[in-house]
Parts: structure tokens; sequence; C-alpha cells
């Protein structure tokens, strides 16, 4: 055919003799042309095409049929040297189609599979119960059973007419598919955890080529996806979709009146409990998931009434709060018989086991559980539930190992921040919840955390999020749906200048650490510098905690007025600190003060109490749960003599960031910051909680021109990454130039 330059849609078909001469209808103005040029173009066609097309008559080489082999040549190969040589090709619109359409194995669940009678609370799955499927293979639109496709690679075609449509049938794709084939034994069946993944990341469209025909750099490879059947669709459908949970009726046992986004909640565990589907429920603290666990545990007692077989539910949370849990089972639960397990007279072996028999829920710490670890493990728990799960965050430690080990018919997850630096810590949580899911720790890695936490890979991202999610409840105070009426929480920074002393002494270590960069390598230049970070945060707080220095004695009559005021003009976070609680003091409120140093607590306490002639509180990880629960009945209490009525509690960050409900402070003060903006946030919401009544004041204090305020400017972008559900870790701090360093740790002069 003959081609308009100027008008491509305009084409005039032409016969050409052996001799080269042109015959055909076009217009006149081509005619000199074509009677001048005619006589080479079957030369020169003739010279591009692969030899075996060259030899014989014109007919031969123009209109023969092309055998298999020398279509598929030409459509994938020769078309293209035309191409390139000047001539124009116009190729089978069926050919663009096939090549941008890959084939797809699909695993089609059998109708019937995931049915079945169920009775209250049964587990009907579980992730390791196989289902029944048949394999299918889509080609295009060709929908071919495992029969027919073998009866189609048995051809030994490329290009082949099935059902009246061509289909290219690429050899290396399909060997991977007789592979993966291979691979999966469909008599044996798919295990749901399988089905579910496939269901959750296999069905999107894969990415085809562009209209120039590129293909992607993984276009040899196709997908493997699952054609659900009714019942699995439903199932698969309401663990993504709220709306579609089945409502349940909330137990008689519960002595509380429970919010809608509650009811949700516990619907929501007793649902995924059914199928034998672990749960993270990750409300914000302060939404209640305590209340929405003794709920749940409530229903396993109804059901055990039901069955006439007895349940025991294992509780395991930190120390910190094992008063807390005591008091509010008892509280909203009276019905429900607990069994305390901790301290030194804890029972042991056979003892043990006759208690467990008798108890609906048996509460033990983190330590203990690590401790007893054989004799916890020796028993299948009806359930087993972590409160504030971040503590098995680092997966290879002896705690998080031992947790992971006790048989259980269901397990729980309840944590307001179920990842605090790392993905990692996500991956054990979900390790502890669904055995497996999300693979081994190996694996997980290099699939997940390499390319997003290194990567910022934002389909890895979605992948992670779409498996995740399922299996993950979190709801924030501030969701419109959630309507608590709480007050409001204002957060504000309180910048505050170095004393002299603390400027000349800060400037002394980074001077020092400068130096010793210049010689250390590898474990010792990071140890160096997390030992520098440290020293910097103690200097910020009071030059004391650095030189380790005695302070003087209260005493029974307290600091003389010399020393007290003496250890005060030392520091500017002492002073100020001072100032704005002796003036919410006046106001009648209290407060909370979060500091990570136990020399920095005794020394507050110390001057605090003094000052304002009034008991003050403090809280660390040496504290005994009797005397922690002491205190936070004295602090919450309404009723005591204003001499004996604390209004001041310090805590740790590490020992009463969690769990702890102390509402009646509205003003909460981070005397000294932390890497990690999820836990000062946890801190905060010790006061800023259900039956909070008065808008909360957030104090975060900072020594300006010093780390501190270079650190507080990586918390408030690492915020914004955890509000992602990625997080990133310091070691970046570690991991920094020489150069990089000085200019993190060097005191600004214009705060000096």
């Amino acid at each position: 055919m003959l081609q308009d330059k100027q008008d491509p849609a305009l084409l005039v078909s032409v016969q050409l003799a052996d001799d080269g001469y042109a015959s055909g209808s076009w217009p006149d103005a081509w005619t000199a042309h074509v009677r001048e040029r005619s006589a080479g173009w079957l030369e020169r066609l003739t010279s591009i095409l692969p030899a075996g097309q060259r030899a014989g008559s014109r007919d031969d080489v123009l209109n023969r049929p092309l055998s298999d082999e020398a279509a598929w040549q030409f459509l994938t190969t020769d078309s293209q040297r035309l191409l390139e040589s000047g001539w124009q090709v116009l190729l089978p619109a069926w050919w663009e189609a096939a090549t941008r359409k890959k084939p797809k194995l699909r695993a089609k669940v059998r109708p019937g599979e995931g049915a079945g009678e169920r009775t209250k609370g049964s587990s009907l799955f579980g992730l390791d119960s196989i289902v029944q499927f048949d394999w299918r293979v889509a080609i295009g639109d060709a929908d071919l059973s495992e029969s027919e496709f073998a009866e189609l690679v048995a051809r030994n075609e490329r290009l082949v007419r099935f059902r009246g449509q061509w289909i290219a049938l690429d050899p290396a794709l399909l060997a991977q598919i007789r592979r993966a084939m291979a691979g999966i034994d469909s008599a044996h069946g798919l295990s749901f955890q399988d089905i579910l993944q496939l269901h959750l990341l296999g069905n999107a469209d894969e990415p085809e080529g562009d209209a120039s025909g590129e293909q992607p750099e993984d276009a040899a490879r196709f997908r493997l996806e699952v054609e659900l059947n009714a019942h699995l669709l439903k199932l698969i459908s309401q663990l993504g979709r709220q709306s579609e949970w089945p409502a349940l009726d909330v137990p008689d046992g519960l002595q509380a009146e429970l919010r809608t986004y509650q009811r949700d909640g516990y619907a929501w565990l007793a649902f995924l409990r059914r199928f034998g589907l672990g749960a993270c429920l990750a409300d914000d603290m302060g939404l209640g998931k305590t209340v929405q666990f003794i709920t749940y545990l409530l229903h396993l007692q109804d059901i055990a009434a039901e069955t006439s077989v007895r349940s025991s539910s294992l509780l395991i949370c930190p120390t910190s709060v094992l008063g807390n849990w005591q008091k509010e089972l008892s509280r909203f639960a009276p019905s429900l018989k607990v069994m305390l397990h901790y301290g030194s007279k804890r029972e042991q072996g056979d003892l043990f086991r006759e208690e467990v028999e008798q108890a609906d829920v048996i509460l033990t710490s983190f330590a203990t559980a690590t401790l007893d670890q054989e004799l916890l493990q020796s028993m299948t728990w009806d359930s087993v539930c972590l409160d504030e799960a971040q503590n098995i965050k680092n997966a290879q430690t002896k705690q998080s190992t031992a947790v992971r080990s006790f048989p259980a018919r269901h397990r729980i997850a309840l944590t307001g921040t179920p990842i605090e630096n790392r993905l990692s810590e996500l991956w054990s949580i979900y390790d502890f919840i669904n055995p497996g899911y999300l693979g081994s720790s190996r694996a997980f890695s290099n699939r997940f955390i390499n390319a997003i936490e290194k990567e910022h890979n934002e389909q890895r991202t979605l992948d992670l999020q779409k498996l995740v999610q399922p299996f993950m409840l979190r709801r924030k105070k501030k969701d419109p749906a959630i309507q608590l009426d709480l007050p409001d929480k204002n957060e504000m920074k309180t910048y505050i200048h170095l004393t002299s002393e603390q400027g000349a002494l800060y400037d002394q270590i980074v001077k020092e650490l400068m130096e010793r960069m210049q010689k250390l390598e590898g474990i010792e230049r990071k140890g160096a510098i997390l030992s520098a970070l440290t020293q910097l945060k103690q200097l910020c707080d009071h030059p004391a905690l650095l030189t380790k220095e005695a302070l003087p004695d209260t005493a029974a009559s307290g600091y003389s007025q010399a020393d007290l005021e003496a250890v005060i003009s030392r520091s500017s976070k002492l002073e100020r600190i001072l100032a704005m609680v002796k003036e919410l003091r006046e106001e009648g409120e209290r407060c909370l003060i979060f500091t990570q140093y136990i020399g920095m607590g005794q020394m507050l306490q110390r001057v605090l109490a003094q000052e304002l002639q009034e008991p003050v509180l403090y809280l660390n990880g040496s504290t005994s749960k009797t005397a922690r629960d002491r205190m936070i009945d004295q602090f919450q209490s309404h009723t005591l003599p204003p001499a004996e009525q604390p209004s001041v509690f310090i805590l740790s960050l590490k020992a009463g960031g969690v769990g702890l409900n102390l509402t009646a402070a509205n003003h909460v003060f981070h005397f000294d910051r932390w890497w990690n903006p999820a836990v000062e946030n946890q801190a905060t919401d010790r006061a800023y909680r259900m039956g909070q009544t008065k808008d909360v004041q957030v104090h975060k204090f900072i020594s300006l021109g010093t780390l501190e305020e270079r650190i507080d400017e990586m918390l408030e972008s690492k915020q914004q990454l955890s509000d992602q559900i990625i997080t990133s870790t310091e070691g970046w701090i570690t991991e920094l130039s020489t150069d990089a360093l000085k200019d993190l740790f060097t005191l600004r002069r214009d705060w000096a």
C-alpha cells in the first residue's frame, strides 16, 4: 500500500509485478514518483526479511501463510526491523491486546468451602485451615481450566487460536505457571492464610505496557490470584468493612454502659474469634481498650456457660498496671473469677493448674510470664491477651519469645502504639496474634522493611497496609465517629535558656566528643555518640546529674534556704517548673511531671515538696506494686484533707507512661524530651482520657540552642511518619558524619 506522508489516513493499494512494475489507482501527482521508485521496492523489502522468506517468487515472499514459528518471528522481531528501515507495518489489532495481557494463574475456591454450621463462639477457620480449590488460567479474555491449559501447552505453539481469539503463549511465562502449579498441590488445598493474602494483594490489575508497546520490567511475571466463593467473599468483605461486622449483644454481666464505638470494638474481637483470627486493638489511649476486652471476657464466660466447657484466659501486662487491671475487672465484671499470678508466693505446678481450672482470667506480668514460660506454655488458653503489647516489640528478647510460645485458641494485642520506631515491631506483634501471617522475620525484612524504611517504596507501603488492616482496629480521640466530647488538649513548648554553668559544660562535652570522633570507628564510635547524647540531655535538666555530685541532704527539715536556692539556680528548667507549678497550684489544679532520670525525679520531689509544703509523689521502676497502687489512689482522691492530698505526681516515663488513669491532673509536664512522640503522647494520655472534665495543658520543656531543640524538630517530622504507620529510629544519629554531628550537637551561640 502507498501512504500519504501528509495525510497518513490516505492509503492506496498497489500491485507489484515480478519485474517490479507497480499498478494501482493513486493520485496523478504520485505517478512519476511511483514509476521511478517501484522497481527497487521489492528488492529492498526482501533484503530485510529473514533468509528463509527471501527465496522463490513474489507470491512466496508476500502471500504464503507463515508457520507458527515464522509468524512469532515476524510479529516480535521482523516487524520491528521493517519499521527501523522506514517501512510502515500494520499489525492485527489482537496482537497488541495479546501482548499487553499477561497470563494469570487463579485458584478458584470450590463452592461450599468455608461454609458450614457453627455454634456461638466456635472457631470456624483459623489461618491454617485448608481450603479446596481448582486451578484456572486466564489469558486475555479466555479462562482456561487446568486440562484446557495443559492441552494448549501440549500444542507447543506460540500463537494459538482459542475460542475465536488469538492467544500469545510466551514459553517463559508458561514455564513459570507450570512451576507455580507444581509447587502447590491443588488436591491438598491452600491455607486460609494463603487465600486471604492472595485476595488482599493478588487481584489488582497488573501494570500493562504503554502505547509504544514497551513492557514493564516485571513483564515476565504473572499474577497468582484467588477467586472466592460466596461464603469466603462475605467473610473477607466483613474483615475489611466495619459496617458489615455482625452486631452482638453486650453480656448481662457487664457493669458499664458501652459507647457505640466500644460496642463495635467488642463485637470485632468476638467476630475475629469465630474464625480463629488474632486481633490488634490499637485505639488511642483513653478510649477504653480495657472495658472492650473485659466485655469480650464476659462473652467467653457466657459461651462457657452454654457449652459447659470451662475456659481460662491469660492476660499479660506490665507490672505497673497489674493493680489497675484488678480494679477494672472487679469494677466492670464482678462475675469473672480473677487469679493473680505474680510475686514470690505464686503457685506452681499442679497447684497452679488447679487454681486455673477455677478461674476465668489469670492475670500476670510480662516479667513473670517470662520466668514461668514452661509452666504457662504447658496449657492451651482460651485466649491470650497482651496489654501494652509494644512490650514484645523486640522479637528476639526472651520476653517476646516467651509470650509468643503460649498456646491459645485466640490471641489479642492491646496497644496504643503498634509501631514506636520500626516496622519490625509491627511484625513482632502480628507474629503473636497471627503466627506466620507476615512470614518469617527475615522474609518480612526483605519484603517490606528495606523497601519501606530505606527506599520509601509506596507500593510496598500500600501492600503492607492491606495485609495489616483486617486485623487492626485503630480509632483516635478526635475521629468524628468517636464523639467523645472530651475537653481540648493544648500543647505548648516552653523554651528555656541554659545557665552559664550548663553552657560551659555543654561546650566541653561537645568538644571532647568531636576530638574522639577523629579516632574512633564502628561500635566504639556509636557508643561514644550515644553516651554523649545522654550526658547532654542530663546536663539540660541539671548539671548535678552530669557531675554526679552529692546534693545537700533534705533530712527531716529539708534543704536550708541557701542550699535550696543554690540547687534551683543551677538549672533554668528547675526554676521554670517551680514557678509554673506554684501558679497552677494557686488555681487549685494538679499536674503530672515526666522525667527519664531517677536523679532528676528525686530532686524534683525534694524541691517541690519543700516549696509547696505538701506531699509530692514519685513513681519509678523500683516502686513496688503496693506503693504504686497507693500513690494512684491518693492522687486521684477528692476526699483527703488538704495536708494529705498530693497535687504533683512525678513519674518515670517508662514506669508511668502507660496503663495509668490519672485524670485528677489537667497539666502534664515533659521535663526532658523522649526520642519518640508516640511514647510522649501515651504519657500525656494518663491525664487526657475518658473521665477528664477539664482542658488538659501539655508543657514540653526545651533548652534553647541545644540538642533538645534539634531533637524536637526531628520529633515533629517523626510524628508525621508515625501517623502513616511508618517510622524510623534514632539510630540515624550514630550514622552521621563528624561534620553533621558537630552541627547537630554544637550549642547555638545566639542562645548561649
